[in-house]
């Protein structure tokens, strides 16, 4: 069983050298894969004390895990922003753009003088950025956003569910499993799919 204390001690020692440089932005996306709903992103600058026991990688915590350490970073948060761009828009831009565009909303008030990125690169940030590979897995604050922005996504496709509960939001979250192609496939899609995603569904 993983030690919270030295797991999240290991996360908030990786970012002090990027500390030195000023206030430091995690940044992490959430429903680049999905077949239907927005891609979500969040921007967070987080306080390295106190440190919040429980934040990691968003994909390593449970749901009801990831929901109370949602409320512990919303109340110790300096800053957190959301972005996030539509099916629609999604389906006209592409989906990388569409993050990039997502991320850059969600940064756009931030007082950081350094971002740190999961994974995408030149973005346009009212500050110096680094993009860093698997990065909500070594970093504090880019762990704390990738749970911010898990969160909103979440609830957002829960309730698309009550909207359109044939599709299974609630359960997939508008990945495409077995049981959300079946449904796209005896209903078509609804209007929160992505077009250029489900073609080949049809």
């Amino acid at each position: 069983m993983i030690n919270r204390e030295l797991r999240v001690k290991e996360l908030i020692s990786f970012d002090a050298p990027y500390r030195l440089c000023g206030s430091v932005a995690g940044m992490d996306e959430v429903g680049r894969g999905p077949l239907a709903g927005n891609v979500v992103t969040a921007c967070v600058i987080l306080p390295p004390e106190p440190p919040i026991l429980w934040i990691d990688d968003s994909k390593k915590l449970s749901e009801r895990r990831r929901e109370k350490v949602y409320d512990e970073i919303m109340s110790h948060a300096v800053y957190v922003g959301i972005g996030q761009v539509s099916p629609e828009e999604i389906d006209q831009i592409n989906i990388l753009q569409a993050t990039k565009k997502a991320m850059e909303q969600a940064a756009a008030n931030a007082p950081a003088d350094l971002f740190l990125i999961d994974a995408v690169q030149g973005l346009r940030l009212p500050g110096k950025q680094i993009s860093l590979i698997k990065g909500d897995a070594q970093s504090y604050s880019i762990a704390a956003a990738s749970i911010i922005a898990k969160v909103t996504r979440d609830r957002q496709m829960a309730e698309l569910d009550r909207i359109y509960p044939e599709y299974g939001f609630a359960r997939n979250k508008g990945y495409g499993t077995r049981e959300h192609i079946e449904a796209l496939k005896k209903h078509g899609p609804c209007p929160i799919h992505r077009q250029s995603f489900i073609g080949h569904f049809l």
